[in-house]
């Protein structure tokens, strides 16, 4: 018999390993997907995603009922995923923020003929800091002070890179829009 969620969550806090295993077996394809945004290779992708929820069952007792605990395990696992990559020295910078127009951040129509598929490919075709901004952004839904957070960057810092990424984003759409159209 499945449980609820709450239910769970307080027999993690007691330690039981069978609602641990419940809580996994409920998020570990979603947790699994948003690792794979941030890590290419499936297998480190795999163990940042278990690396999240050991962190997530270490810390239950931090969790707070504010946000769904959905929420709360995937910021911890794309946590552990930018600990990986943090690990392969990307840099977020904020080099001539100063001099960068910011883009409005609600601007993000594209042509419906390109596709989900072409847009995700075309962002993993950033350069990683900017990569890393705009999946925090469009596809995980954070605002720019979340992503300050999570990347220990400035706020400006991540409106820069997001308008760089945007516009770099932009870029390739149109001419893989313009490759396939003509």
């Amino acid at each position: 018999m499945q449980l609820d969620i709450e239910t769970l969550i307080e027999a993690c806090k007691k330690g039981n390993q069978i609602a641990q295993m419940q809580i996994y077996d409920s998020y570990c394809k979603a947790m699994f997907t948003v690792a794979c945004r941030y890590l290419i290779d499936e297998e480190e992708a795999k163990d940042a995603m278990q690396e999240g929820f050991l962190k997530a069952f270490i810390n239950i007792n931090n969790y707070k009922p504010e946000a769904t605990f959905g929420s709360w395990l995937k910021r911890i696992v794309i946590n552990q995923c930018l600990d990986v990559l943090k690990k392969r020295q990307i840099e977020f910078s904020d080099d001539a923020v100063e001099n960068i127009a910011i883009i409005d951040d609600d601007n993000w129509n594209f042509d419906s003929a390109i596709t989900k598929a072409e847009i995700i490919e075309a962002i993993e075709k950033l350069n990683d800091k900017h990569k890393m901004v705009v999946k925090l952004y469009l596809i995980e839904g954070y605002d720019h002070k979340e992503i300050s957070e999570i990347l220990n960057i400035p706020v400006k810092t991540s409106r820069t890179h997001l308008s760089r990424g945007k516009s770099k984003l932009r870029d390739l759409l149109k001419s893989k829009y313009y490759e396939t159209r003509y």
